[in-house]
């Protein structure tokens, strides 16, 4: 996030999103390294995450940031 504190509700969102898509993409590829660690014949597919994965992320992020 950049240094202004004074964000608008559109710009603070489009920030979370940006995070919450991060943290998929990592819990993704984390998913995925620790199939390829696993010998072959007992790997299992990983699922891409979606945009409701994503959405979902954020939403946990703006409840976050709307507490006090």
């Amino acid at each position: 996030m950049s240094d202004n504190n004074n964000k608008n509700a559109y710009e603070l969102r489009t920030d979370l999103l940006g995070m919450a898509i991060g943290i998929v993409e990592n819990r993704e590829s984390r998913r995925l390294e620790n199939e390829y660690l696993k010998p072959e014949g007992q790997r299992n597919p990983v699922q891409p995450f979606t945009t409701e994965d994503a959405i979902a992320e954020a939403t946990k992020l703006y409840a976050f940031v709307q507490s006090k």
